[in-house]
């Protein structure tokens, strides 16, 4: 008669039955926590400042450490199989729909500003007073880099479907580092800014758009520098490599928005 012992940790199917996990709850707390916080601190509250730093900590911690324990359910213990990754996939899919809806809702305020000026604000585009930006100069540069840097992710896509690990180094490091120059020269815009985020709808429309795309290329660049230290550990395979790929479709969003805001923004809605 034949003994046969089973590993109680195998997995005997395809799909992923999640282990009990703290870290969305604790999630979900530091946001509220931040939040609150953050508009005690902006009217002027005592002490709402070390508690919205102090809850930005815990967010960025709680973020950290559930997104490793996600990597070694895929890497190490084998969790991520074929048919998880698909749920994966439309999860990605469905999140960056949801990221088009949040740019939506500002462009249809921008046009909802700009096509029909009250005469509140002179009943021109842009409202008078406001000096816009030349958007043949940083606008146009910081055009062309955030294109450059989806050319060069999408080489390190091919890279690693190619099994080629060093060109997945270089094409990330590419990335990143066109990612860290564009934020850098948004943020030489802004300081250069003729007008602020108060200065009526303009303002309001103009720094909320791309302030938002500008938070949005640092996830992304923090996402991708993620993705290059896990090809570093060797974490990625040509069949297994979902957490790169969700970096790159986040990238060419991110990528396809600000051309629009360039176009709409900049261009159309400087002129």
């Amino acid at each position: 008669m034949t003994n046969i012992t089973y590993n109680k940790t195998a997995q005997r199917h395809g799909f992923h039955l999640v282990d009990p996990s703290p870290w969305p709850i604790v999630a979900a707390f530091a946001a509220l926590s931040f939040t609150m916080s953050w508009v005690q601190w902006m009217h002027g509250y005592s002490g709402s400042g070390y508690n919205t730093w102090f809850s930005f900590f815990i967010l960025i911690f709680t973020a950290g450490v559930w997104w490793r324990d996600i990597s070694r359910e895929g890497t190490y213990q084998g969790h991520h199989t074929s048919i998880v990754q698909v749920g994966l996939r439309y999860g990605m899919l469905l999140f960056i729909a949801s990221e088009i809806m949040f740019f939506f809702a500002f462009f249809w305020a921008f046009f909802h500003s700009s096509l029909a000026p009250s005469i509140d604000i002179g009943a021109i585009w842009p409202p008078k007073g406001i000096l816009v930006f030349n958007p043949w100069e940083i606008p146009l540069l910081n055009t062309m880099i955030l294109l450059l840097s989806g050319v060069t992710v999408t080489w390190a896509h091919h890279a690693i479907v190619a099994g080629d690990r060093e060109g997945v180094i270089t094409g990330l490091l590419f990335t990143v580092t066109l990612g860290a120059i564009f934020t850098f020269f948004q943020y030489v815009e802004y300081a250069e800014a003729g007008f602020s985020i108060s200065d009526g709808c303009y303002g309001s429309t103009f720094f909320m758009a791309t302030g938002f795309h500008g938070f949005h290329v640092l996830v992304g660049s923090i996402f991708l520098m993620v993705c290059l230290i896990r090809q570093i550990n060797y974490h990625f395979t040509k069949q297994h490599h979902f957490g790169f790929e969700a970096a790159a479709w986040y990238w060419h969003f991110v990528d396809v928005v600000w051309l629009f805001l360039f176009v709409v923004v900049y261009w159309w809605g400087g002129a």
